[in-house]
């Protein structure tokens, strides 16, 4: 190994000077041969100053090959000393660890050209800024892809405050969320109207604080959805009018024809004319409810919000639905109710969306053998979920993208609104209500509050 050879010409030049040390000594003592005692001291000197520059060599070349990785200068090499040198495993292991080192940097060149050339090329708006203190200083843009400068029609901008002066209502949405966060908003670009989802993710990266900036156009999905929404709202209303007005109408036609024509009418007529009138009066009555439970989802109170720790909501909901449920001899399990996680939120609209989830799971086990529901809470990726638990019939995959219309139902006497006033209710919140069923096994609908 090199350090082999290294130590044994170490020792070799120490002893050299050891001995001419030792023999000038004696010469100096015992002699007075001067011109010798001269030769002897230069000769010294001389291998003095060769172990010296002979120590010196490796670790100069040590500074260098240190300041190359530091400065990732691949250039240097050290073939020739590795061949004719002292050392020539240790100038080897340079050579190899510098090619290495460029080998790994050419890897993450490329790699980062990969990485820069797809998302040049995804139809996502993306911007990097790399963030000074406050975000509109000067702040550098690292990366400004295609999608960003077509989405928000602008070029792409090297500087932050430059951006900021182009785009100022897009930039103010940035900064309410530079920390983290997600938003929707409405941006007019040459008179033309976009809606945005933007999401801003900061990453730390080397000791410098970058923003990750992404966004995207969702008007034409939003508008999709819409229609999506409206075409089965407009099919479910139809349905219900149609249930309501065809009887009415038959019934109406035939009430016409037993009275036209009469003057006067005996009171076989009029046994023959209550049955008619009171289908009328009841299917009448019925479209007026279902009036009255549309205006109902459209007319839900702005939550009043207060701070409320999640035991207090489940006590408090266990002691509402406990005699109710046990009426239907229903085991009903409510846990955790010495929660002390606080969430602001509107008590008694979330109190009425628990209302609607426990009822719906009642009808839901009534042809269950041993029926229970089970309320309880948890904490995952800094949301809270208040599941409502029922081991009964389930909701199949068909009927899970339909649960949420409003009016749609598949129970015999159901209004079709609960879910849609409780999934508002959560809307309202900016949470959300999620569903996940196994038939016959078991259902959970989920209250989603954001925690943070």
């Amino acid at each position: 190994m090199f350090y082999q050879r290294f130590t044994f010409r170490l020792i070799f030049r120490l002893v050299i000077v050891n001995v001419l040390a030792l023999l000038l000594a004696y010469l100096i003592v015992k002699t007075e041969l001067w011109f010798t005692i001269a030769g002897v001291s230069f000769i010294l000197l001389g291998s003095i100053f060769s172990l010296y520059f002979y120590i010196n060599q490796i670790r100069e070349d040590i500074k260098r090959f240190i300041l190359a990785v530091k400065t990732r200068d691949h250039t240097l090499n050290f073939k020739n000393k590795a061949t004719k040198g002292s050392f020539p495993e240790l100038y080897e292991s340079f050579n190899d660890i510098i090619q290495i080192h460029k080998d790994i940097q050419l890897e993450q060149d490329a790699m980062f050209q990969l990485i820069k050339n797809i998302l040049a090329q995804v139809p996502v708006g993306v911007i990097v800024v790399k963030r000074e203190k406050d975000l509109a200083q000067k702040s550098e843009i690292s990366f400004f892809n295609n999608a960003a400068s077509n989405l928000l029609n602008v070029p792409a901008y090297r500087y932050w405050h430059r951006f900021q002066d182009h785009l100022p209502l897009f930039t103010k949405e940035i900064e309410k969320i530079q920390d983290g966060g997600k938003r929707f908003f409405e941006l007019k670009i040459q008179e033309k109207f976009v809606q945005l989802s933007i999401e801003v993710i900061p990453l730390n990266l080397y000791g410098a604080n970058y923003n990750i900036i992404s966004f995207q156009n969702i008007k034409d999905e939003i508008e999709q959805k819409e229609t999506e929404a409206w075409n089965r709202l407009i099919g479910v209303i139809s349905h219900e009018i149609l249930n309501s007005i065809t009887p009415i109408s038959s019934l109406s036609d035939t009430v016409n024809q037993m009275i036209s024509n009469k003057e006067s009418l005996n009171i076989e007529d009029l046994e023959d004319l209550k049955p008619a009138l009171q289908t009328i009066k009841r299917r009448s009555d019925g479209l007026l409810d279902f009036v009255k439970d549309y205006r109902l989802i459209a007319e839900l109170p702005t939550p009043n919000v207060t701070q409320h720790s999640v035991g207090e909501i489940l006590q408090h909901i266990k002691i509402l639905m406990q005699p109710m449920v046990s009426a239907k001899h229903i085991k009903l399990e409510v846990l955790q109710t010495a929660s002390k996680i606080s969430l602001s939120l509107d008590f008694k609209l979330v109190e009425q969306a628990l209302i609607n989830l426990i009822t719906n799971s009642m009808y839901a086990v009534e042809d269950t053998e041993k029926p229970l529901i089970e309320v309880s809470y948890r904490l995952a990726h800094n949301k809270v979920y208040v599941d409502v638990t029922d081991n009964g019939k389930g909701i199949d995959s068909e009927s899970l993208d339909k649960i949420f219309v409003p009016f749609y139902t598949t129970r015999k006497n159901g209004s079709g609104i609960g879910l849609t006033i409780t999934r508002n209710i959560m809307k309202m919140h900016r949470g959300n209500l999620e569903v996940d069923s196994e038939p016959n096994v078991k259902t959970t609908f989920s209250l989603v509050f954001n925690y943070a």
